[in-house]
């Protein structure tokens, strides 16, 4: 979708866990925001232990009236136990919450893998890098709000 987008900043908040997934990610969820014309210091770059302080950290910069949308990236693998499905329900639930509620839009970018192939593949392999999908869903998103208005 083209059209403007509104001026104001894009908070990006990245997982620390799993570095390498996460920082393929980050640069590629940066790459869509500066191809769609959106200045380095619009980009809010912000680090959070894991996955579950996504939600806290995307809160707290819709706190700030300049931020049009935020992106969430994070990576949980399966492990041994159901640990996994109980952070992946309760993030995506919050961030979905915290989208409707302030009317901004947020990038999903939050990888729920079985395994760390699967997580590799999705963050810049053969399927592609959930950054870029989750940066283009924002940009998409904050074009489309105006005409929703």
């Amino acid at each position: 979708m083209s059209g403007p987008l509104p001026s104001g900043r894009i908070a990006v908040v990245v997982s620390r866990y799993n570095p390498a997934i996460c920082d393929s990610m980050l640069n590629a969820a940066v790459e869509s925001l500066t191809n769609a014309g959106i200045a380095p210091e619009r980009h809010w770059i912000i680090r959070v232990p894991g996955a579950w302080e996504l939600c806290w950290a995307v809160e707290q910069t819709f706190q700030h009236a300049d931020v049009v949308g935020a992106i969430a990236l994070g990576c949980v693998i399966r492990g041994e136990t159901t640990h996994d499905e109980h952070i992946n329900r309760a993030v995506s639930d919050s961030l979905m919450s915290q989208s409707v509620t302030s009317g901004r839009p947020i990038g999903f970018g939050l990888l729920t893998c079985n395994t760390l192939e699967q997580a590799i593949q999705r963050s810049g392999g053969s399927v592609g890098n959930k950054g870029h999908e989750a940066a283009d869903a924002v940009l998409e998103m904050l074009r489309l709000a105006p005409k929703l208005r």
